[in-house]
């Protein structure tokens, strides 16, 4: 049985194949357009779906969409009237899309696909339940979803067991921890739905200067984790911005603007709702535990990508295991939605030995095959060097020892936000200036953007404080007390981002400031072949951990294809790029011809 699942029409759309229980094929449509974040209908990432499995649109017995359309139209309705007259301009951009085309999905996903089966609508956090729960390795867990908004609900939980999921309790729109720190994620001048990434990465740098304001002002929150916004602060119900000059007046002036400096001010307030965040991820775990009795954890929704608020749920011992969905935001929905209809809706045995999860590493995506590559290569007369025999694996670990970056683009295609050793860009974690290089000659954007560790994951205790698998980078750790470096005196005075250069590890250009680490634990069996270059790294010069930051720049999607690998090869300062065992020198490459500077565009201040 086949069943294509498809999220759309928000942010990340993605489609995701699963046939006879099993996710075959999984993608964000971004990675086919070129456009980050991409929320259009998935006709590309669905094709690709089709071809990988050798079928054809005919051969789908169900398309499962992630939400309910005319649940979230309700919604959105019922909140312009709300808050009218507050509103109107939102009120006229969004209206008209939604009757004319979002309200009549099923309509749209026949014609888009050509296709004349059965269509099912699971609600939006019943899909990322779905996505925690069946491809999760536990035969029973607590799973909690968290995110921006569904149709109504905001936040999650409930039990999943054997092939069924039922959610136990809610918190509906617009009370959101998602929407507050997307909040945040807008007032310290980053885009809201990509940004969030960054507020967390800044805070670490700040102090939590907020809490109390946020706590007290903004946020009633509960000893069970639930909590209620007050909402004259905020303006993302009705309008076109996050947050109003209420919350202007409350934190001291005006949001800041893209792309200006910045200051001690937004680093505290990355940090204050970092705290406050992680505050809530522990109250609603506690909460969740202490309702149902059950010992593993399931997480997925947009605040599942939070790694920091995971890695304090761990280090609680709220419970003994967790598994948190790769692709937790909505391009997972996709998938939530095809196993919900699959052992739900249809009924079907699920299978868990709580050992193993069902998401394969979470390569799901395209592959190329050498061939593919050669004929790339050959036809733009590319110079290149091919490896037999594994001898690949020395020759990489050689040049990452000589503190070369490598583009790696091997085997498929990583399903989610993070590069997991597929299409990955790779370096030293041992060298002090790494960090730096790749954030500002390589990825050109923000320095205090910090670069995840990669480590075999029978060694992940000798580096870091964590005895769990973290295969998806989505758990953070301390870097173990042994290995971290005592800051001097002066270094100790330092605020903010004079703190960024400081080496505070052996292992420097993976350990964030407050000594934390995202941890990628790798596996031999679902990546043989990232595992055999970091085992051979280790073997010949004695360490069992390199850097990992995802094969893109600053503003694009992670690339696809051989072509757009070698682009961004030749528009950056790697050194080499390895495609399967073919390998690409820098100094043997012409320069590309191009009418411009290509690189101004992601000058920063």
């Amino acid at each position: 049985m086949n069943i294509l699942g498809i999220s759309a029409f928000y942010h990340d759309s993605a489609a995701c194949l699963v046939q006879d229980g099993k996710i075959t094929a999984a993608a964000q449509e971004e990675r086919f357009t070129r456009k980050k974040h991409d929320h259009g209908f998935p006709k590309n990432a669905v094709k690709f779906c089709l071809d990988f499995a050798g079928i054809t649109i005919d051969q789908i017995d169900y398309v499962a969409f992630y939400d309910k359309p005319f649940l979230k139209f309700e919604r959105i309705l019922e909140t312009y009237l709300t808050y009218a007259p507050v509103g109107i301009k939102s009120f006229i951009k969004a209206i008209p899309l939604w009757i004319k085309e979002k309200m009549w999905m099923k309509e749209l996903i026949k014609t888009e696909l050509n296709y004349n089966g059965e269509i099912l609508f699971p609600e939006h956090h019943q899909s990322h339940a779905a996505s925690a729960f069946f491809p999760s390795p536990f035969d029973e867990a607590v799973f909690i979803t968290m995110d921006g908004v569904g149709e109504w609900t905001t936040t999650s939980f409930g039990v999943g067991s054997k092939n069924n999921i039922d959610i136990l309790a809610e918190i509906k729109f617009p009370h959101s921890l998602g929407l507050l720190y997307s909040a945040f994620t807008y007032y310290t001048g980053f885009k809201v739905n990509s940004g969030e990434y960054k507020v967390m990465g800044l805070a670490p740098y700040g102090e939590p200067k907020y809490v109390d304001l946020i706590l007290n002002e903004l946020m009633d929150l509960k000893e069970d984790g639930s909590f209620k916004l007050n909402m004259k602060y905020f303006n993302f119900a009705a309008g076109l911005t996050m947050t109003n000059s209420k919350f202007d007046k409350l934190f001291g002036g005006p949001p800041r603007k893209p792309e200006s400096k910045l200051t001690q001010h937004e680093m505290d307030l990355a940090r204050s709702v970092q705290d406050v965040t992680e505050e809530v991820m522990l109250r609603t775990a506690r909460y969740a535990q202490k309702i149902t009795g059950k010992k593993n954890l399931c997480l997925a929704g947009g605040v599942a990508l939070n790694c920091v608020g995971n890695g304090k749920i761990l280090k609680e011992n709220i419970f003994d295991k967790i598994w948190i969905q790769p692709a937790a935001g909505d391009a997972g929905g996709a998938l939530g939605a095809a196993l919900f209809v699959w052992f739900q809706y249809l009924n079907n045995e699920r299978v868990a030995d709580n050992k193993t999860d069902s998401q394969f590493g979470s390569y799901l995506g395209p592959n190329y095959t050498e061939l593919e590559i050669e004929e790339f290569l050959k036809s733009r007369k590319i110079k290149y060097l091919k490896f037999e025999n594994g001898k690949i694996f020395e020759k990489i670990a050689d040049l990452l020892n000589d503190e070369k970056i490598i583009g790696l683009f091997a085997g498929r295609a990583e399903f989610g936000p993070r590069a997991l050793g597929a299409r990955s860009i790779i370096g030293d974690a041992r060298s002090s200036k790494m960090q730096s290089i790749m954030n500002l000659k390589i990825k050109f954007r923000e320095s205090f953007r910090p670069f995840a560790p990669s480590v075999l994951e029978e060694k992940v205790n000798e580096y870091f404080e964590l005895d769990e698998q973290s295969p998806y980078m989505l758990l953070v750790a301390d870097v173990k007390k042994e290995r971290q470096k005592t800051m001097n005196e002066n270094e100790q005075k330092l605020f903010g981002i004079d703190k960024l250069n400081i080496v505070r590890s052996d292992i420097p250009a993976v350990t964030h400031i407050d000594y934390s680490a995202r941890i990628q634990t790798v596996s031999k069996g679902t990546n043989p072949f990232y595992y055999s270059i970091i085992s051979e790294f280790e073997k010949k010069y004695g360490s069992a951990v390199i850097v990992n930051t995802s094969f893109n720049v600053r503003g694009e999607p992670i690339v696809n294809t051989p072509d757009e690998a070698y682009t961004c090869f030749m528009r950056t300062d790697m050194d080499y790029l390895l495609l399967e065992n073919i390998l690409l020198d820098k100094n043997e490459m012409e320069k590309l011809k191009e009418d411009i500077d290509w690189r101004k565009q992601f000058e920063l201040d």
